[in-house]
């Protein structure tokens, strides 16, 4: 939780997408726990990098990784305890720092390619400003 949101609102909807996908068997899919493979945090995490064997990949091992990847604050504890109740599966970064949520794949792929945009549109709009 203390890796995946950048702000406290946030934390405990995706601490319930983290329950809701335990719940049914889902793996978590969590970029955070992949860059705890590292001995360096990359920048981004690539298809390959979700092909590594690791206990720390969430992508293709279920449950929980075998230990912490941070200390939690207060705030991500909260969360834990008490989740919000949602039925969401998924969440993708907004590039002002909350994230956007869906219940389907399909919304979030929809979500995935406006944060995609967004992030071009934002990065073009700076280098048109040198």
């Amino acid at each position: 939780m203390e890796k995946e949101a950048v702000l406290d609102e946030d934390r405990p909807i995706i601490s319930s997408v983290f329950y809701n996908r335990i719940k049914i068997g889902m793996p978590l899919q969590s970029d955070a726990t992949i860059q705890y493979i590292f001995k360096e945090r990359k920048k981004s995490i690539t298809y390959n990098d979700l092909k590594i064997d690791s206990p720390y990949n969430t992508y293709k091992v279920q449950g929980l990784p075998p230990t912490p990847i941070a200390n939690p604050g207060i705030k991500s504890i909260e969360a834990v305890l008490y989740p919000s109740n949602t039925e969401y599966l998924y969440f993708v970064a907004t590039i002002e720092g909350g994230n956007t949520y869906s219940k389907t794949y399909e919304e979030h792929v929809k979500n995935v390619e406006q944060y995609r945009k967004d992030r071009e549109e934002r990065n073009n709009s700076y280098s048109t400003d040198k």
